[in-house]
């Protein structure tokens, strides 16, 4: 069943770039539509589900859910320097290893020499995929100055969505508990993030609609994570990459080399792989 609930996660959540991007709108928009998006999701859940939320669990939501804005915003600025199909990879690679250092060092997910070893050359896999997706044509190089900027930037996305999913697991909240205190910290980090960008037009309310999708996707994480645990639930949830990557392609048309598509598609293939293989390390 955990599985299951992650591999959900995995078709909401590489939908959202690909929805964002043609819903159009700038990052601050499209940042602050996702969290009004979620806000409403999260108040109907809770009149539904009627979760028992204390002090603890309106502390960490909140706060988990300001990394989480942290994670998303800078991914949304990441696609600007580098495309949907370039950003999307990359920064799936960094949180699938950021998230299995955490479940492997801090929550000991790893328990045979087994899982160790398959662990690591799926982290292999892994980094060698995201690698892939962004090896470029000399005829169509920038000078590094936004591959640069853009790695910069998601090295920040990757922080904000690492510690978004590392905390509530820390302390043990339950995903019908979170999903509210996460949703309002998303919010207000939103509002903090995105007010010099303008974001209070037509775009933040048609985005409201990757902000459904998103709380689709992440209650149904939160709730795989006490059945399957941090490095296997996550990893598999990231495997939407290659509805997010091939539609930045051939549905928005993102300009590419046929060897570069040939390597985008192929890195995306490896990082399944090793979302996979992590699975497999699961007691």
């Amino acid at each position: 069943m955990g599985i299951l609930l992650a591999v959900v996660t995995a078709v909401c959540w590489g939908s959202i770039v690909l929805v964002s991007q043609k819903l159009g709108g700038d990052s601050y928009s499209q940042t602050l539509g996702m969290t009004l998006g979620a806000l409403v999701f999260s108040i109907i859940t809770f009149f539904i589900v009627s979760p028992d939320i204390n002090t603890l669990v309106l502390t960490i939501g909140a706060i988990s859910g300001a990394l989480w804005v942290v994670g998303q915003r800078f991914q949304f600025a990441s696609v600007d320097h580098l495309g949907v199909a370039k950003a999307v990879p990359l920064s799936t690679g960094m949180q699938l290893f950021g998230t299995t250092l955490f479940g492997v060092l801090v929550f000991h997910e790893w328990k045979t020499k087994t899982e160790i070893i398959v662990g690591i050359i799926a982290i292999v896999v892994i980094i060698l995929g995201a690698v892939f997706t962004s090896i470029k044509d000399k005829s169509n190089e920038d000078g590094g100055g936004n591959t640069k900027k853009g790695l910069l930037i998601l090295l920040l996305s990757t922080a904000g969505y690492v510690g978004y999913v590392v905390i509530v697991n820390w302390f043990k909240i339950g995903g019908w508990e979170a999903i509210l205190p996460q949703a309002a910290g998303m919010f207000v980090g939103g509002l903090l993030l995105t007010f010099t960008g303008k974001p209070f037009n037509k775009f933040a309310i048609r985005n409201i609609i990757t902000g459904l999708i998103w709380s689709t996707g992440n209650i149904t994480l939160l709730l795989s994570l006490p059945k399957i645990g941090v490095a296997t639930s996550f990893s598999l949830s990231q495997t939407g990459i290659i509805i997010s990557t091939l539609g930045g392609i051939f549905i928005l048309k993102e300009k590419k080399s046929k060897r570069q598509v040939i390597f985008v598609i192929a890195g995306c293939l490896l990082i399944i792989a090793g979302g996979v293989m992590l699975g497999f390390t699961k007691s």
